[in-house]
């Protein structure tokens, strides 16, 4: 039994030539930009061609596997004094003009006051540190920053500054937000009473209405895990207390069963439970 089979008509050699000839000219082009050197040259050629012809002509360039840094994943601990420790993180949201904007959020971990909500289109690291030197400015600096692996957190600049200020820097690993839980659950609570609530007409709109609820969340809003206090009212409370205001860096943890760290009533974690194990995750 007898059977058909196509036959091509044409021949991919003149093809063939053209590609090694542009790929010796310009040896790190992929077949893309060579696609479009030939239509230059008045070759009209479909891509899926030239990916067949520059493969069969082992014309494939060998990509190099990108370096990323190794994080080792470092849970929360407990903090027993306000500058322990700044947990910080972006959110984003948008304006009716449909253009998005990105709000950097800075938590002190023990107190959880909202030290920053800064509100702009773009954030390069330069203006994060200058972020940062307002807040060390006010209330001095943080012994820790736990952050991701952004390109604004892991740039040059601002591992020199960490350096400079002498700020250990805490990256969590990448795709594990819950490492940095405490800047995660105040972002719940920002979309939530804020970013889903509120219209913002423009970019000044928009810091004018976050800049009034971070007042309110500091100032107004009782904290379940400070026991219904106020995160300004926990900080002055704890500013009075020795061992406990925001140069009580090495406090004990005595200080820390006075608050409940949890009010979950299904047997969560409490303060006694982080008294007992100062590694335990909160």
């Amino acid at each position: 039994m007898s059977s058909y089979r196509y036959q091509a008509r044409w021949s991919d050699e003149r093809l063939r030539r053209k590609l090694v000839e542009l790929a010796r000219e310009k040896p790190r082009f992929g077949y893309r930009r060579l696609q479009v050197l030939l239509r230059w040259a008045g070759e009209a050629v479909n891509h899926k061609r030239v990916h067949r012809v520059y493969r069969e002509a082992g014309l494939s360039l060998r990509r190099k596997k990108r370096k990323h840094c190794v994080r080792v994943g470092q849970p929360l601990r407990v903090r027993t004094a306000a500058n322990q420790e700044w947990a910080l993180d972006f959110a984003q949201d948008a304006v009716e003009s449909g253009r998005v904007i990105r709000v950097l959020s800075v938590v002190d971990a023990y107190t959880r006051e909202c030290l920053a909500l800064e509100v702009d289109t773009s954030f390069a690291s330069r203006r994060v540190t200058r972020v940062l030197e307002g807040i060390i400015a006010r209330r001095g600096r943080p012994q820790v920053i736990r952050c991701d692996n952004g390109p604004e957190l892991t740039s040059r600049h601002f591992l020199a500054w960490s350096i400079e200020r002498q700020i250990e820097l805490v990256h969590i690993r990448p795709g594990r937000p819950m490492e940095n839980g405490q800047v995660e659950s105040f972002h719940g609570k920002l979309r939530d009473e804020c970013l889903r609530v509120s219209w913002f007409g423009n970019l000044f709109e928009a810091r004018w209405k976050i800049g009034a609820w971070q007042k309110e969340y500091n100032e107004q809003r009782p904290h379940s895990s400070l026991g219904y206090q106020t995160p300004a009212e926990f900080a002055a409370k704890m500013a009075r207390t020795p061992g406990c205001g925001k140069d009580g860096g090495f406090a004990t943890l005595e200080n820390a069963s006075r608050f409940p760290l949890s009010h979950s009533h299904d047997g969560g974690l409490h303060s006694n439970d982080a008294v007992s194990n100062p590694d335990v995750v909160v």
